[in-house]
This record gives C-alpha cells, structure tokens and sequence, in this order.
C-alpha cells in the first residue's frame, strides 16, 4: 500500500499522526499544505519526505496561474525554498528539490511542457522509491539469517518511504525468503514512532513483534534476546549516520554486546561531500517530550532539549545497505587512514 500517490491535482498522503487508531487519508492541494505536513509530521521518514517535497513542487506547477514558462519557474524557485525550509536534518528533502529543479531548468518548451515535466519528475521519483527499498531488501536479506530476532530503532518501514521500507524493508524481504524472523521495537520516543508506526505495519503483516522502550535495549541484548540491530538513516556523511534520537545508544550497546548493526540507506541519503561537524540537528517542540499526547507529565517550567536525532559514528556500523549493495565503512576507514 502507497503512503503517498498523486491523483489528479492532489496529492493523498496518509496521517501518521493518527496511527495506529485511526488510518486517515489527507488531500494535499498546494505547496503550503505539503511544508506543513511535513513539519507537523503528517509524514515523515527521509525517503518519503523527499517524494512529498517533490510532490510540494508538481502541485505548485499543477496549480499554477502563470502565464509565462519564466513566471512559473519564478513559482517554483519560491516553492523550492519554502520545502527546504521545513525539516533541516534529512538529506532526502534537499536532493528531491534539487533533481525536480534541475529538472525544471533543464526542460525547454512552453509553460505546458514544464508543468508536465515536473509532474512526470515527481511520479518518476515515488516509482524509484519503491525500486529502490525493493533492491535493498533483497541485499540486506543476505545478512539475516532463519531464525534471526531483529532489533530495529523508530520506524524505517513502508510508512517512512512510498512503500515497502528501507530497515523493515530488509526484515520483509527475509520473510518473503522464507525465513523466520522476529522483530523487536523500540517505543521510540518522544514522539513513539516504534510504538505507534512500527509496531502497526508489521502487525498488520503479519510479522511478530515485541514492543520494548528504550530503555531496555541493554537488557535484551545482555539476555541474547537480539541478534541483529536493522535501522533506517537520515543522512549518511562520510564519517556518520544521522537517524533517530536513540540510535546512536543502541549502536555502543550493539557493540557492547557483539550484535551486528547495519544501516539501510538508499544512495539518495549519502551526503559524502559532509561529516558529522557540519550536521544540523532539528530541535523540536519541547512538548513532545512534556506531553504525551494531550497529558503533560512534566512540571511545567522545566527546561527542555528535544533533539530530532542523534549522530553515529561510522565505527559502530558493521554495514550500510544502499540499493548499489552492501557497504563495510570499516574497509573504508581503514583505507582513509592509509591513504
């Protein structure tokens, strides 16, 4: 099931806000819908915040009154620079902008033939999303074995990308070999993403599950509960992943405890030209970790620091799976060091 489609002129997203007791579908009529559904986290998850910002660009095109190919790519420049402002950390939402203006500017023709060709960009875009988690799955499928009980941080799942998932992605594709395997969730909080979403999808595939919170990730591993660690990525620089709040805790422990800990990542989130110095971590509400839902469970006044996601260095991951194959950033170190 697509989290995400074009119909029409609109763009229908489910709410993962409501998830996992209500399943709502939202209509998206313009740019400034799409950047608030975005910051608001109606969707979320790298990949599917880079289709949806592309998505935000084919509606400004769609709907645009412009009478000139050069008034309409005076539209999309503005829109381009409203999506990019909505969410600062996943790499996902700034490649998508960038190949759909590329792709703008590189279109000649009438007003019509840009507006087609920004549409048929964005739809190519969700097409290759699910390509890719597909390619990924069945590379990450190798490392996981009959039997295996999977750990994995916040939700990577069909609900993070157009469909299919980049960590659940690999989980699935396993189940589709015909291998046995078990999930265990972190709650993933502040705002629950394993609880809620993660949780949700595999349920409703038919995949066993554990909930666990957070704080119990050294315990299962110190009972040999876990035998693999599968998370999803943000960003990929050339010295760290950038993911969920959480992660990089689980990472030390993984490593503490001689769990294997794989990345999976499509190409689409490596930002190799960077590294973990030049990051910018989202700093969020401080509700989200005051309140759960409508209750707040903290006294009022307290000081809050409500980072969106955390860094890993690239020393704690024993793989990063890419639709291209697997990757050892170990070699890769080794070789930098060399050199």
């Amino acid at each position: 099931m697509r989290t995400i489609e074009w119909k029409d002129g609109l763009v229908v997203l489910v709410d993962q806000t409501k998830l996992p007791n209500q399943v709502v579908w939202v209509e998206m009529k313009n740019r400034d819908e799409m950047a608030s559904a975005i910051k608001e986290m109606k969707l979320r998850g790298a990949p599917l915040i880079g289709v949806a910002a592309a998505y935000g660009l084919a509606l400004t095109a769609f709907h645009s009154k412009a009478e000139t190919r050069e008034e309409l790519m005076r539209e999309l420049e503005s829109s381009a620079e409203v999506l990019r402002k909505t969410r600062p950390t996943a790499v996902n939402l700034f490649w998508a902008i960038d190949r759909v203006m590329n792709k703008a500017r590189e279109t000649a023709g009438t007003k019509k033939d840009l507006v087609e060709a920004v549409v048929a960009e964005a739809q190519r875009m969700a097409d290759e999303d699910v390509e890719v988690n597909q390619k990924m799955g069945k590379h990450g499928a190798t490392l996981i074995e009959d039997g295996d009980v999977v750990l994995t941080h916040c939700n990577a799942g069909s609900l993070a990308t157009v469909d299919y998932g980049t960590a659940l992605g690999v989980v699935r594709a396993a189940v589709e070999e015909g291998k046995n395997v078990k999930v265990v969730a972190c709650e993933t909080r502040p705002r629950l993403q394993g609880a809620r979403l993660t949780c949700y999808e595999l349920m409703r595939d038919n995949i066993p599950v554990t909930l666990i919170s957070d704080t119990m990730v050294g315990y299962v591993m110190s009972k040999g509960l876990v035998d693999k660690v599968v998370v999803g990525a943000d960003r990929v620089v050339s010295d760290a992943v950038l993911n969920k709040i959480g992660t990089y805790n689980v990472a030390v422990l993984a490593f503490e405890h001689g769990v294997p800990f794989y990345v999976v990542a499509p190409t689409s989130t490596m930002d190799q030209s960077r590294t973990s110095e030049d990051a910018v971590i989202e700093e969020r509400n401080p509700k989200e970790v005051t309140n759960i839902g409508s209750e707040r469970i903290a006294p009022e006044g307290v000081k809050v620091l409500n980072p969106a996601f955390d860094i890993t260095p690239l020393e704690y991951v024993d793989a990063v799976i890419t639709e291209e194959g697997i990757l050892v950033p170990e070699v890769h170190l080794k070789q930098k060091r060399n050199d």
